[in-house]
């Protein structure tokens, strides 16, 4: 494919989002603004410890309770579930050891806190929980496994009560002669690094509304969700029913980040009662819950080796992952399978060699977040490339430049596989240049003596730096329809989903470029289920493969367009243009209307179609994606560390990065900038605390810190552009970019700063008090 060159009339341009001016001025529709006749609210009974037996709840007192409708347990829901009573994931069988999906709701044996084990319908929000409280659960406790170390030891506690072990899979990747290249380094580097658990919070919790219409038997359900397809579809399994017989519909989603791309027990629980009870139930997430029962994802605890020559040539990378899988089997094995991948991939490795277990915990599921794996194996490939360079004596920033693949290997087949088995090509870019990029706009060769001159007044800062490349657009399709109505308006419809990113502006500007160029004339339906074939939104995937399936169906409505026109004004296609609602004669003074033409295109009965095969101004396509497009970038950090009291002051970030051709050049500045945010967070500040009870300590905003204005520091954006040659548009994804690389560019420079003292740091988030730990571990047990 030929990816088009320079900005056109829409595409490639900064136009303003259509998305804003609703949200704006609080005329968004979110979840817990839809408002239905006669609407029952529900609350669920959550499970207080992590792992016990548990007899069937006495919910005797809250059905009593003023207002309450129904309480289900596991036992009265499953009436309603013909289609079975948990939530199946398909897991490769030679991978995993056991399945663990999860149910509806729990009976008889809780896995973790915040595990829903009864429903409770009343007329009010308020009648619900008071009625929640009201259920009596007796517990027996079991042992509870939280320590990912322990628990894949042999003899460990099973996190579930007839589990043989805890460990989930047993996988991992190798190419080259690891011994070979181990036996004959210059240097050997080792490290232990864990990265720790987190959430991804978005501005608006989880929430489905589901409403029964006993006229046509149709069960409409409106959720707050990533993937509406996914979710129509478990709910047609589970509640046996067809699929022209349930409607899924996103409305505006204040945030995914990923845990929205899953389907939640409590989603399939709703529908069910809804169904059970003929009446609509909704339910609202808040924010305690979100702590425990929202998906997590980060937690890996790393044991890994790297060769390298004298010139700092690396040899091989080896070693052992641990990931933290949580309870419940919520997404499959992507998230450690994509650490795994990704960490040697953008650099020359000749072998490898890394064995990774999936352990079950008695902790939330983990399911994938912003970045999906791949902060992990930044954070460890470049904290690997930091102790390597000392080692050789070279500077941290020419170690990368020696050993990142360049761009006259472009594209490059790698010794690895995605999941689909299919081969791993990096499709186009320059990395060394990204880095170098990123190294002239942040003063790197200057630092050094500002941080000796910082040092000399008893300032510790420092300088770090980390690339990253990510994987997106993950395929097969998306399905776009275009048309063109009667009114001359362009409807849009897909099921791809926004939820903040700005899809609808962008699939906009991808198809109004063909169709007279005014995004004012564009109708968007997003997250369509009435469209059958679809996947949502997850992998910075959206402008990738519904922007090449707007872009193909457009094409296909233009052509027919075109073509109509020229039969009623009798003069060849290539005379005419689309300018706006009309189809111009180029040079001349003849042109017709685009209702006009939809109308003539429909045809009349006895006539043939006027200049095309088939009828109507419409198109459906679905460009089939089977190869990830690679975005790539290097990101600095500046930090300044108080080492009385192991502070950490980010003070500059910047990222020099490249996603293929921009759609919206503004947009994707917002989309990094989010990102580096959220990585700030994942640097600093985001983690979940659990003690060794597995009971979760960090449930409230006061105790998980989240960034705010505040800590963001300076923040520079450089783009660069290297179209892929895997789609028509030369797009790839950035809605993951900003996250990738920012916990291993601030570690490197935390480290930096204190190289004076000797700290190493092989954690993150790295806090004030696990780094002034290691401060005045270095200075002999004094701070």
């Amino acid at each position: 494919m030929t990816a088009p060159t320079g900005p056109g009339k829409l595409f490639g341009r900064s136009i303003a989002r259509r998305e804003d001016r609703a949200l704006i001025l609080g005329a968004g529709r979110f979840l817990d603004d839809l408002k239905v006749p006669g609407c029952l609210h529900a609350a669920f009974v959550r499970s207080s410890v992590a792992h016990a037996r548990f007899a069937p709840p006495d919910t005797e007192a809250a059905r009593a309770m003023p207002g309450v409708v129904a309480v289900f347990a596991a036992a009265d829901l499953a009436r309603y579930l013909p289609g079975g009573e948990v939530l199946a994931v398909g897991l490769p069988s030679a991978s995993i050891a056991f399945q663990l999906d999860r149910p509806i709701l729990t009976a008889g044996e809780t896995v973790f806190v915040g595990e829903p084990l009864v429903l409770v319908v009343a007329d009010s929000r308020a009648a619900a929980e008071d009625a929640a409280e009201a259920v009596l659960i007796d517990y027996e406790p079991l042992p509870a496994v939280a320590d990912l170390a322990s628990a894949v030891a042999e003899g460990a506690a099973p996190a579930h009560e007839k589990l043989p072990h805890n460990r989930l899979a047993e996988m991992g990747f190798r190419f080259g002669d690891i011994d070979g290249a181990f036996a004959e380094a210059a240097h050997v580097v080792q490290a232990e690094l864990m990265v720790d658990r987190g959430a991804a919070h978005s501005m608006e919790t989880r929430g489905v509304l589901a409403r029964p219409d006993t006229a046509t038997g149709r069960l409409d359900v409106w959720s707050s969700t990533q993937t509406p397809h996914a979710l129509k579809k478990n709910l047609c399994d589970l509640l046996g029913m067809d699929d022209s017989a349930i409607s899924v519909t996103a409305p505006d989603v204040g945030g995914g980040f990923g845990p929205k791309l899953v389907t939640y027990p409590e989603e399939i629980a709703i529908g069910a009662a809804a169904q059970a009870l003929g009446r609509p139930v909704k339910w609202v997430e808040d924010r305690h819950e979100h702590f425990t029962a929202t998906t997590h994802e980060r937690e890996q605890l790393w044991s890994v080796e790297m060769a390298v020559e004298a010139d700092g040539r690396l040899r091989g990378i080896r070693g052992r992952m641990i990931h933290d899988h949580g309870a419940w089997t919520a997404r499959g094995l992507n998230v450690p399978y994509a650490s795994g991948m990704m960490l040697p991939l953008m650099y020359d490795v000749p072998a490898y060699d890394l064995a990774i277990t999936v352990a079950v915990t008695n902790k939330t599921p983990v399911t994938p977040i912003r970045g999906a794996g791949q902060p992990q194996a930044v954070f460890v490939m470049e904290r690997l490339l930091d102790r390597a360079a000392a080692a050789c004596g070279l500077d941290r920033a020419e170690i990368r430049a020696r050993n990142l693949i360049g761009p006259g290997a472009m594209p490059a087949d790698r010794p690895l596989k995605l999941r689909s088995g299919a081969p791993v090509r990096l499709d186009s870019g320059d990395y060394p240049g990204t880095q170098q990029d990123a190294l002239d706009a942040s003063g790197w060769a200057g630092f050094e003596a500002r941080r000796v001159a910082a040092l000399a007044e008893g300032r510790h800062i420092g300088i770090g730096l980390a690339n990253y490349i990510e994987g997106t657009g993950r395929g097969p399709y998306e399905s776009v329809t275009v048309r063109i109505t009667r009114t001359g308006r362009i409807r849009v419809a897909t099921g791809a989903s926004a939820m903040g990113q700005g899809l609808g502006t962008a699939l906009t500007q991808i198809v109004a470029e063909h169709l007279g160029a005014d995004p004012a004339l564009v109708d968007l339906s997003l997250a369509d289920t009435s469209e059958p074939y679809g996947f949502g939104g997850f992998n910075s995937r959206q402008t990738v493969v519904a922007g090449a399936s707007a872009d193909a169906a457009a094409r296909v409505v233009r052509a027919k367009t075109l073509a109509v026109a020229a039969h009623l004004l009798d003069l060849p296609a290539e005379a005419l243009e689309i300018d706006g609602a009309y189809v111009r004669q180029v040079g001349g003074n003849q042109s017709i209307g685009l209702g006009r033409l939809a109308r003539e295109a429909e045809g009349l009965p006895g006539y043939d179609l006027p200049g095309v095969d088939s009828p109507g101004l419409t198109a459906t396509e679905r460009v089939l994606i089977d190869e990830m497009a690679y975005s790539n970038g290097c990101c600095v950090a500046e930090v300044e560390v108080d080492t009385e009291t192991g502070l950490v002051r980010l003070d500059r970030l910047h990222l020099t990065h490249d996603c293929g051709r921009m759609v919206n050049p503004v947009m994707v500045d917002g989309q990094v900038m989010g990102g580096l945010a959220h990585g700030v967070g994942n640097a600093l500040y985001e983690k979940m605390i659990y003690d060794g009870d597995a009971q979760p300590l960090s449930v409230t905003m006061a105790d998980y810190l989240m960034v705010t204005s505040h800590e963001m520091p300076e923040v520079g954006i450089r783009h660069l552009e290297s179209p892929t040659p895997l789609n028509a548009l030369g797009v790839k994804g950035v809605g993951e970019s900003g996250v990738i690389p920012v916990s291993a560019a601030v570690a490197s420079a935390i480290e930096h700063a204190l190289s004076d003292v000797g700290v190493s740091v092989d954690f993150a988030p790295v806090t004030p008090q696990a780094l002034l730990a290691r401060i005045a571990a270095a200075r002999g047990g004094t701070s």
